[in-house]
């Protein structure tokens, strides 16, 4: 990612013949003078196209003067938006497994090239499982014994999970996480009809009778994390709570997680004085198409003593459209929004329709309905889509596919979820603010402007026509123009003070 100027040194090489003097201004020994090389000064941006003939290529837009007449030209406004914490993708124990099986030097490079804010793309939010998923090597969470007191990190992650973010956190110390559990300690189960037990990773139900014990489960996971260094922004209470099909799960209504949250983790977060956000829901636009659960964060907000705990929802999009959020804003504009998972796979996976259809409706779709950030699936699966568990994903991609016969750098493969977050985290830096824009609007084009905590400009652009378009951002100093390839994707940013 990091361009190398490189200024050539001419080394002047003499020689003296027999019989002949060297004139006495003549100074053999100096080097021949070279012009500096100079970087133009301008916009920095990144287009990757879906025809694949650009993949994240870099260019410099020079800066031009200020235009106040132009066809098409943008102006930023003095309305100021929501702050972005960032973009990323789930460091699962299948991902960890793969990154591993990398030799040291090439798992530094692919990680400094996707977390580095300088050298790399700067990606600053990751989602990590509280425990196992369908997509770790087994089914654990860190109490499996009976009894909150037998809490203990799970012996896997030493393997796993902690080495990867060890080097993570080395690279760039200001990563965030979130925080998801894909099912409650065995022990903790009852049945989803309320009677009896439920001994099973598939399914079941939060007994009552254990909040209080869930939720120090919560506090120490936090503290255990947050004491290796690794920050711990928000958690989730229960990764898709109306799915208890998948290999790990947990069945958990709007109406429990209210409960737990007023009668459990609301008050054990005050108690350990937690700063850590409390995320609702965090499943489908469509709840799944259960009708008693329509609006299910809404519902729970609606409750006074639960939402003095809650910062917010998390959602996903395997169901119904972004459009939901609207609702979810406009209800509650004070509570935070978070995309916090989508996958792709063998069933819906074009490279051109995914890299433009998830740009627009996850990340332009998210952020321009208040969100605050984006996580995508799997970091890295290998070209068989392993590991995964039984009964879990078997057809789901990483955001990169590694080759398993040789695990080299070399064998990556970027898809396009990738992409996506490669360009939404380089030009939105966390601390970012949307800002409102005012100019030009064209068919097929959807663009938004950022400020970054440095005083620089972040904007995202989606061309979706056939042809290429222009933008010209324009500020009182100085303007960008902006080239979009039809059927691409474009991050610019740029700074004033340059």
């Amino acid at each position: 990612m990091k361009r190398l100027l490189i200024i050539p040194t001419v080394l002047a090489l003499t020689c003296c013949a027999c019989g002949h003097e060297v004139p006495e201004n003549t100074k053999p020994d100096d080097p021949t003078p070279v012009e500096p090389v100079v970087e133009t000064k301008g916009a920095k941006a990144y287009v990757t196209t879906a025809d694949k003939s650009q993949l994240f290529a870099e260019s410099t837009i020079e800066f031009g003067k200020a235009v106040s007449m132009s066809p098409n030209i943008v102006r930023f406004t003095e309305d100021r938006y929501q702050s972005v914490d960032g973009f990323g993708l789930a460091i699962t124990q299948a991902s960890c497994y793969n990154l591993l099986k990398m030799s040291k030097a090439d798992r530094t490079r692919f990680l400094t090239e996707l977390f580095d804010p300088i050298d790399g793309v700067g990606s600053s939010l990751i989602r990590v499982c509280i425990g196992g998923s369908d997509f770790s090597m087994s089914e654990y969470t860190w109490c499996d014994s009976e009894g909150i007191s037998h809490f203990a990190i799970h012996e896997s992650e030493f393997t796993y999970l902690f080495p990867i973010l060890d080097e993570i956190y080395a690279i760039n110390p200001n990563v965030k996480i979130i925080g998801s559990p894909w099912s409650v300690p065995i022990w903790m189960k009852m049945a989803v009809s309320g009677n009896g037990a439920h001994n099973a990773w598939t399914s079941g139900r939060l007994n009552p009778k254990y909040y209080k014990d869930y939720a120090t489960y919560f506090v120490k996971w936090i503290q255990a994390m947050e004491a290796r260094g690794y920050k711990v922004m928000a958690v989730t209470l229960q990764n898709e709570p109306l799915n208890h099909g998948n290999s790990m799960s947990t069945y958990m209504p709007w109406t429990d997680q209210r409960d737990f949250l007023v009668q459990g983790i609301g008050p054990a977060f005050k108690a350990a004085g937690l700063s850590t956000k409390v995320l609702l829901f965090d499943h489908n636009y469509n709840y799944d198409n259960q009708g008693d659960q329509n609006n299910y964060p809404i519902n729970i907000l609606n409750d006074k003593e639960a939402n003095a705990f809650a910062a917010g929802s998390a959602w996903h999009n395997y169901g119904g459209s972004v459009t939901v959020l609207d609702g979810v804003h406009s209800a509650f504009p004070d509570k935070d929004i978070y995309f916090t998972e989508a996958s792709i796979g063998t069933w819906n996976y074009n490279f051109a329709s995914c890299l433009i259809n998830d740009f627009r409706d996850i990340f332009l779709g998210t952020l321009g309905r208040y969100g605050k950030g984006v996580t995508l699936w799997n970091l890295m699966l290998d070209n068989e889509r392993k590991p995964y568990r039984p009964g879990g994903c078997s057809t789901c991609y990483g955001a990169v596919t590694i080759n398993n016969s040789t695990y080299a750098y070399s064998s990556i493969e970027r898809n396009t979820h990738y992409y996506n977050v490669a360009h939404a985290s380089k030009v939105v830096k966390p601390g970012a603010v949307r800002i409102g824009t005012k100019g030009v609007s064209k068919t097929g084009i959807t663009y938004q402007a950022y400020l970054n905590t440095d005083g620089s400009y972040g904007i995202l652009i989606l061309n979706e026509s056939s042809s290429e378009q222009q933008l010209v951002f324009a500020t009182d100093k100085r303007s960008v123009t902006v080239n979009i390839p039809a059927k691409s994707i474009e991050s610019v940013i740029w700074n004033e003070k340059e």
